[in-house]
C-alpha cells in the first residue's frame, strides 16, 4: 500500500514522503491516526499543495524562532534539582520541565519536543542542551543544575 505520510513516523517514514506499507499496517494504524493518508491519484495532486502551505507557514514562524534564538543567546539557564551527597541527581531533568524554566525564566515559549537534552546530564553542574526550532534555527544553550 502506498500512503503519504503526514507526520513524522519514526522507522516508517517524514513528513509528506511517499512510502510503501504493509496494508495492514497501513490501514490498521497510519489511517486512523490520521499519520497517512492512502497515496492514491487524487492526493499525490494535493502533496504539493500541502508542501507549499506548510512551507510559507514555516517561513512566518521563522522570524519568531530567530527572535527566541536571539534572545536566549549566551544565557543560562537554572535548573533545580535534587540529589545526593556525591552530587547525583534524583531523577532526570525533562524536556518539559525545561520547556517550563524557559517559561518562567525567560518568558519564552518552546515546543518540548524541539528540545534536545544531554544523554549525560545525571550530576550537578553546567551541561549544554540544543534546542531545534527550526532547519535553519538551531540554538545552542547552557544549563546549570544547581541544588534544590
Amino acid at each position: 500500500m502506498k500512503v503519504i505520510m503526514l507526520q513524522d513516523v519514526e522507522k516508517v517514514g517524514d513528513k509528506h514522503e511517499v512510502v510503501e506499507v504493509k496494508d495492514g499496517f497501513g490501514r490498521n494504524y497510519l489511517l486512523p491516526r490520521g499519520l497517512a493518508i492512502i497515496g492514491n491519484k487524487s492526493n499525490m495532486g494535493r502533496l504539493n499543495e500541502m508542501v507549499r502551505r506548510e512551507n510559507a507557514q514555516e517561513q512566518k514562524k521563522l522570524d519568531v524562532y530567530r527572535e527566541v534564538a536571539k534572545k536566549l543567546q549566551g544565557k543560562t539557564l537554572r535548573v533545580g534539582a535534587k540529589s545526593g551527597t556525591s552530587g547525583r541527581i534524583f531523577g532526570s531533568i525533562t524536556q518539559l520541565q525545561i520547556r517550563n524554566l524557559l517559561q518562567e525564566q525567560f518568558g519564552v515559549d518552546v515546543e518540548r519536543r524541539k528540545i534536545v537534552l544531554p544523554e549525560e546530564a545525571k550530576e550537578l553542574g553546567t551541561y549544554q542542551f540544543t534546542m531545534r526550532l527550526h532547519p535553519d534555527v538551531v540554538q545552542e544553550m547552557d544549563m546549570e543544575i544547581v541544588q534544590e
